[in-house]
């Protein structure tokens, strides 16, 4: 039977906002394996409309079913070419008709093609170099993609802030260049020129777990914080709290990735890559700027 036909033999009379409709609409979106998710169809097996469909998932989920079925692709596809699979046989695997399918998304969501990725950097020039930062030295590392690192070198450990970013993506080139990555530096770091409109564009790499933290870690907003067990919790695994915790230990942005805004579930501050005093500093600064609007 297929998911659709699955997902159509659901006992009738379900209310549109029930947890049985969507998690069937999850559980339908959640095979890869296609290349077009048949909304329209998946909505009149729920006997609701496709309008009433997307309202509800984004309720739910946060976005709509498209971008779900995306996320379920690109993650299938990170585990496969990670595993060495061929971009290729990747891009059937995960359901879809040709490389270049596979190439747009992963430029869409991870900012480098599928082959970049794979490779972990093999081909790939990195531009970085030293900036000044409110908050002491930083390292800021670039591709054409944008901005994969971004670490603090306190005196004396400079080196040790250029290798710990460097270390996710072995196999590429890396070339030093402050003045390049000056504007970058400011666009970043001075509040004045900070646009929604023109958001930094980012290139992570990590485990599908770890991305997914990454993101979460994004929609905390400029003097909010949030807990690691809420944030297990955002991703349906609410006993993953350590781990969670490990992902953000990992987290290569630093800054632009808020990891500073996660404290303890009692609402001290824990442990930060870059030290507590800067994690102290950071979200002073950020109350600073939000008191002050």
């Amino acid at each position: 039977m297929s998911a659709l036909a699955s997902v159509a033999a659901f006992e009738p009379g379900l209310q549109p906002d029930t947890y049985g409709t969507i998690s069937k609409a999850i559980e339908y979106l959640s095979v890869p394996g296609r290349e077009d998710v048949d909304i329209a169809g998946l909505a009149h097996a729920l006997s609701m409309s496709e309008r009433q469909l997307v309202d509800l998932f984004r309720r739910w989920c946060g976005l709509t079913p498209k971008s779900f079925a995306q996320a379920v692709a690109l993650n299938h596809a990170r585990k496969l070419l990670r595993e060495n699979m061929s971009v290729l046989d990747t891009t059937y695997e995960v359901g879809l008709s040709a490389p270049s399918r596979l190439h747009d998304l992963f430029v869409t969501y991870d900012a480098v093609p599928p082959g970049v990725y794979r490779a972990k950097g093999e081909g790939l020039e990195f531009t970085w170099g030293y900036a000044s930062s409110p908050f002491g030295r930083a390292v800021i590392m670039m591709t054409q993609y944008g901005v994969a690192g971004i670490s603090f070198a306190d005196p004396g450990r400079e080196d040790f802030a250029f290798d710990d970013l460097a270390s996710r993506w072995p196999n590429a080139r890396y070339r030093r260049d402050d003045a390049a990555v000056a504007p970058m530096a400011a666009r970043i770091f001075d509040p004045d020129r900070w646009d929604p409109t023109r958001p930094v564009r980012l290139v992570m790499i990590g485990s599908d777990f770890e991305v997914k933290v990454w993101e979460t870690l994004l929609k905390i907003p400029t003097g909010g914080a949030a807990t690691y067990g809420a944030i297990a919790k955002s991703l349906g695994r609410p006993s993953a709290a350590r781990a969670v915790g490990r992902a953000v230990g990992r987290n290569p942005i630093s800054f632009v990735v808020p990891c500073h805004r996660v404290i303890g579930s009692d609402g001290t501050l824990t442990g930060y890559h870059w030290g507590l005093v800067r994690k102290r500093a950071i979200m002073g600064w950020e109350a600073g700027l939000v008191s002050g609007r």
